[in-house]
């Protein structure tokens, strides 16, 4: 049995003293104590009892006792380490003690101002830097035939748009901003839209708990007359319900194929209106969508006051980017992707859209691979990582993420907390009870994470869609504040290319998305102004927009 070696160094321990014994100790006496005792003197027995007879030895002796006794009295004298049955074990480890106190208390002072700043480093970081807005600012100068119009549409008494949207919060959102540009293209009073019953989520939410009514009528009270129900004269019409409006419907093809309806009935029922009404439209009619999506749909008090309560948390300690993450069951389902979590998890996706190929959205003969490689999936927690690391994100960088709770729950974003642990959403955010009034409404929760995302510092998005969409064109409006879109057709590749050094990785990402920052970016035809307000919604000091 092998038996640890001992320390066999010698020790060396010190007495403390108090300088009151010293100075009542002859010099010859103090050397005595120090010195080592040299051969016994054959004198000695005859000169200590010489010592004991002297009455000067009695005295000195009295005193120093009764001097020792005060100072026991006065000062708890037994906490002296010189008197204590082991004074070196005792002194050895008081002295660790009082090191390991310090150096902790030093370890956590040096840990915090480093933290303090490295976190004010963080905050003047490349990566938190604004992209020039070029001087754009938002500019809804209606033409004066436009104006002189609105006098005889908001006037009408006879023509009434109903509308039943439907989607998620977003989406609804969506079609809300064009059920006003439908209407005012039909010189129609608009009834406060319906809100179709989400089959999935079953959220029952109506336009009030979402939207602030009053802020909706009186914004577009010179555009739209806005009306909360149909009035008398119209209650017992039965509305003529349209179900065949096509895709990108022209504002002539609106006007040929419903003003006679409405002249005859009076009402007109128009449903799914997602994508219904062109891209492309004059320039007052898309100022008119601006003026909706970025103004006169405001979310209701409620909401607003906890989004931005959620907010102010997240801003208290700094810049935050937000994120919204796609990678709930349902998203890889219908993209066709998977997401790489495990090979059951694949394959459980893959059984699902067997059973139900309805589910994919789009281009059913292409693979994974090819969908990919594309850009068509959703990235993962692992690609969204490497992404943020390389556009040179700061480990301690605060995090907002947005989105429904991934498939493979909280495992499915470790890569993210590993890396960067301040990572929060709405739950972690919210003290307890402040969720409750908004429990198993999907579109009310979604409107909080719309919020919070809208007032971060960054935003990116880790997949298109319709909340990523209102969010690029929202923040472009107020200013252009940096949105990163990732570039996943032509990063992937290198995702993928395992022989990349990190530096040489970093800089190709940061290169391929120099231009993609949220930069003030020019519409093209087909493209919603929602999401590229320039140049319709948006005017600079170099060219004006307005119409005359």
């Amino acid at each position: 049995m092998a038996v640890s070696k001992t320390n066999k160094k010698k020790q060396q321990c010190y007495i403390a003293v108090p300088s009151q014994i010293i100075n009542s100790i002859s010099s010859s006496g103090l050397q005595s104590l120090l010195l080592s005792p040299k051969k016994k003197n054959p004198s000695f027995s005859v000169k200590f009892k010489l010592l004991l007879n002297n009455p000067r030895f009695w005295v000195l002796f009295l005193f120093v006792f009764g001097f020792v006794g005060m100072l026991k009295l006065w000062f708890n004298f037994e906490t002296l380490v010189p008197f204590a049955p082991n004074p070196c074990g005792i002194f050895q480890e008081k002295t660790s003690f009082l090191n390991d106190h310090e150096v902790s208390q030093l370890s956590i002072g040096a840990l915090n101002l480093g933290n303090e700043e490295k976190e004010e480093g963080d905050e003047k970081s490349e990566f938190w830097k604004q992209p020039d807005g070029l001087g754009y600012k938002p500019c809804l100068d209606f033409s004066s035939e436009y104006r002189k119009t609105s006098l005889d549409i908001v006037k009408g008494r006879t023509r009434y748009l109903m509308v039943v949207v439907s989607g998620g919060m977003n989406q609804q959102r969506n079609q809300i901003v064009d059920a006003v540009v439908i209407a005012r293209i039909l010189g129609a009073a608009l009834v406060v839209p319906i809100l179709q019953v989400n089959v999935i989520w079953g959220d029952e939410s109506e336009f009030s708990d979402i939207f602030d009514l009053d802020h909706f009528k009186e914004v577009l009270a010179n555009d739209v007359r806005i009306v909360s129900s149909l009035p008398s004269t119209h209650v017992m019409t039965r509305p003529v319900e349209e179900k065949r409006t096509p895709l990108h419907a022209s504002p002539e093809w609106i006007r040929s194929h419903y003003t006679r309806k409405l002249r005859r009935d009076g009402v007109l029922l128009l449903r799914s209106l997602d994508s219904r009404l062109s891209k492309d439209l004059p320039s007052d009619l898309q100022k008119l969508r601006c003026k909706v999506a970025f103004h006169a749909l405001r979310f209701s008090p409620s909401i607003l006051g906890l989004g931005n309560k959620l907010t102010e948390r997240m801003r208290s300690k700094g810049p935050y980017v937000a994120l919204h993450l796609r990678m709930e069951k349902d998203v890889w389902v219908r993209t066709g992707c998977l997401p790489g979590l495990s090979h059951e998890i694949d394959e459980m996706i893959n059984n699902e859209r067997k059973r139900r190929p309805e589910l994919l959205t789009s281009r059913s003969n292409m693979t994974y691979h090819d969908r990919k490689l594309a850009g068509l999936c959703p990235l993962n927690a692992l690609e969204v990582t490497r992404l943020l690391k390389a556009l040179g994100a700061p480990k301690s960088a605060r995090i907002y993420w947005a989105g429904g709770i991934p498939l493979g729950g909280k495992e499915a974003l470790q890569p993210l907390t590993s890396e960067f642990p301040h990572f929060f959403n709405k739950e972690d955010l919210a003290l307890p009870g402040e969720l409750e009034p908004f429990a198993k409404k999907a579109s009310l929760m979604a409107a909080l994470d719309y919020i919070v995302t809208e007032n971060s510092n960054v935003f990116m998005p880790s997949h298109g869609g319709n909340m990523g969409h209102a969010l690029q064109g929202q923040r472009a409006y107020a200013g252009h504040r940096k949105t990163i879109t990732p570039n996943k057709r032509q990063m992937l590749q290198h995702f993928l290319n395992s022989s990349l050094s990190e530096t040489e990785f970093n800089r190709i990402i940061l290169d391929l998305h120099r231009d993609s920052l949220g930069q003030p970016e020019l519409r093209k035809a087909g493209r919603d102004v929602t999401k590229y307000p320039v140049p319709e919604c948006m005017c600079n000091g170099t060219m004006n927009h307005s119409s005359t």
